[in-house]
């Protein structure tokens, strides 16, 4: 699809500018959710079956994702492509921003402040393991928890400390 205009900023906003294509992103980049009824009933915004099929195409068609060819009553797998790694920093910016300016639970907060605590090098190791995942690319040593997994460490439910 051709953007209406040689604006880069319009050719992005065309292909991502709207809330449902981005909140796939998410699902599929944070919760590694790559099949169609795992975005669907996964969705803690409950987007709809026919417009998680519209944006699964449209995101595919731009280049974003790529669907894995299914054999009859297998479920077809999504995954990012190099284009679609690259939308992390600005989900990543969106959530600052979010961070900022909007209100929300505590608990769906911290994994934004924990990818914010850790900073942009933290975004690329992110980015370095999607690449794994999605692209088959080789993986990069580190020391400790992978970047994932420090994430779902931020994001797990608090214990409630015992004050007595």
């Amino acid at each position: 699809m051709e953007p209406r205009s040689g604006c880069p900023i319009n050719a992005a906003v065309e292909v991502l500018g709207d809330r449902w294509t981005l909140l796939v992103l998410r699902d599929v980049i944070f919760h590694d959710r790559r099949h169609f009824r795992a975005l669907l009933t996964g969705s803690i915004e409950g987007i709809a079956s026919n417009i998680l099929a519209d944006r699964l195409v449209r995101l595919v068609e731009a280049g974003i994702l790529t669907r894995g060819t299914a054999a009859r009553g297998q479920r077809a797998r999504y995954s990012l492509t190099e284009a679609g790694i690259r939308t992390l920093p600005i989900i990543y910016a969106l959530g600052n921003w979010g961070l900022d300016w909007r209100p929300g639970s505590e608990d769906l907060r911290n994994r934004q402040q924990a990818m914010r605590d850790e900073g942009p090098a933290f975004v690329e190791q992110l980015m370095d393991e999607l690449r794994v995942r999605h692209l088959g690319a080789a993986p990069k040593p580190h020391d400790g928890p992978g970047p994932f997994e420090r994430l779902d460490a931020a994001h797990a439910p608090q214990e409630p400390v015992d004050q007595r």
